[in-house]
């Protein structure tokens, strides 16, 4: 992107009023790779063991995805990119913080009211009665049903406190999402490929609501045509960038 453009970038986050969403491309630059490119460890893949099926048909699998993923969730550190919109919203410029990432990593940072609308890996929740408990109770070694982390409460059994396949998206996030991209004063998408419905759909909703859209992503998104701003950068090194000429650093 040319200078000026950035320049007008952070001219329009300066003003204030703005709704971002972040993907899994805020947090690679923490060592966290999509996990959908971790494939090749599992036999089956994430979107056919990451279900309520798949804990309960692999049971053994799935508790070692999920605890693997953990392990490196506790190795990982916020980087640029979560500190700079940390910044934006101490700053006063966030109308909303919306993450697609289950990781943790915006709080680690200092930002506050994130809206988690995929759920979050630091709890587990109980399939039965929806109690939450330690992340910790993901790391047990399973080998069948009778193994699984159970519920202190009821006995039924522990799994991330996040959206599996084929689950419904938590009410009271997604609503919220949508209510800030139909009021926010402009949209900004950091590292997401706005794939995954409903959320793929906040842009649009912002952009029919009159707010003008910036992404910052490596890859096409199917939205790139209705932005006002588009680069093609790794998140922190553009966030970083927005936040000089913005004088946040």
């Amino acid at each position: 992107m040319a200078t000026e453009d950035l320049e007008s970038l952070a001219k329009a986050l300066a003003q204030g009023g703005v709704a971002v969403l972040t993907g899994a491309g805020c947090s690679t630059e923490s060592g966290i790779p999509d996990y959908r490119s971790s494939q090749g460890l599992w036999k089956r893949h994430p979107q056919e063991l990451g279900t309520v099926y798949g804990m309960e048909t692999w049971p053994e699998e799935f508790y070692a995805f999920y605890a693997a993923r953990l392990r490196a969730l506790k190795e990982a550190k916020p980087n640029a990119a979560h500190r700079v919109l940390a910044r934006f919203q101490k700053a006063g410029l966030l109308e909303a913080l919306i993450t697609q990432n289950v990781d943790g990593l915006h709080q680690a940072a200092g930002a506050e009211d994130v809206i988690e609308v995929h759920g979050s890996m630091a709890a587990t929740r109980c399939q039965w009665c929806g109690r939450k408990d330690s992340p910790d109770r993901l790391l047990v070694e399973v080998h069948g049903p009778e193994d699984r982390p159970k519920c202190r409460h009821c006995g039924g059994p522990l799994r991330p406190d996040i959206v599996l396949y084929g689950e419904q998206l938590p009410l009271e996030a997604i609503e919220r999402a949508f209510e800030a991209a139909e009021r926010c004063r402009l949209f900004l998408v950091v590292g997401s490929s706005l794939q995954v419905t409903p959320v793929a759909n906040l842009p649009g909703r912002a952009v029919m609501a009159g707010a003008p859209l910036a992404i910052i992503n490596l890859d096409p998104t199917p939205y790139d045509a209705y932005a006002k701003w588009l680069i093609r950068e790794k998140a922190g090194e553009a966030l970083t960038r927005l936040a000089h000429l913005m004088g946040l650093e």
